[in-house]
């Protein structure tokens, strides 16, 4: 009996050598493992939440800029629709302006009782100030007679036989053509020569 006594506490003094120093009993480290177990799940839900508190912060910040993007581009649109309109107005009145002083001349010479020359005369005149006007615009007329045939500023709407002008020349101009400094605004319609003289040698 004594030394199956002393077996016993052999082997609990072994026991407590093999146990790591500071370990609590089995029931203390059942209960912090356990705890341990909760508390992990816990402080990932915590984690979670903050993070899509964050997102959800983080979202609300990108619609607001959003939101105030688009505002901006729609007030940039209809500032930009404005100015344009402002433009072509201002644009057209300064057009029409130049040709008011015309425009009331021929309501002149419609009242006139003047002899047919004089009301000839008088056109002439209207015609000349319109001249002038489309001038101050950079509109200018584009040369026909005795020009070289230029299919980029002529029309041709037929020829004409002519020995006195060089061929393939414009012979004739039917409606004069403009542009506007180096464009084109309409070609001008004419007949151009044909040369027997030429088209022979």
């Amino acid at each position: 009996m004594p030394e199956q006594e002393i077996d016993v506490k052999e082997a609990e003094a072994k026991m407590g050598e093999m146990q790591p120093e500071g370990l609590e009993t089995s029931a203390e480290a059942d209960a912090i493992q356990q705890a341990g177990d909760e508390s992990v799940p816990r402080t990932e839900l915590e984690q979670a939440k903050g993070e899509l508190a964050q997102m959800k912060g983080e979202r609300d910040q990108l619609l607001d800029r959003l939101a105030r993007l688009q505002a901006e581009f729609e007030n940039a649109r209809k500032r930009a629709e404005r100015e344009k309109t402002e433009f072509r107005d201002f644009a057209t009145g300064n057009v029409v302006e130049q040709f008011l002083p015309v425009l009331d001349n021929f309501e002149l010479a419609l009242k006139s009782t003047g002899s047919t020359e004089q009301l000839r005369s008088g056109v002439e005149l209207i015609v000349k100030q319109m001249e002038e006007a489309l001038q101050k615009l950079q509109v200018t007329a584009i040369p026909t007679v005795g020009e070289p045939f230029d299919p980029r500023v002529h029309e041709a709407l037929g020829q004409v036989e002519r020995e006195d002008l060089p061929d393939e020349h414009v012979a004739e101009e039917i409606r004069r053509g403009y542009k506007i400094r180096e464009r084109m605004l309409r070609p001008a319609m004419v007949r151009v020569v044909s040369n027997p003289k030429q088209v022979a040698d």
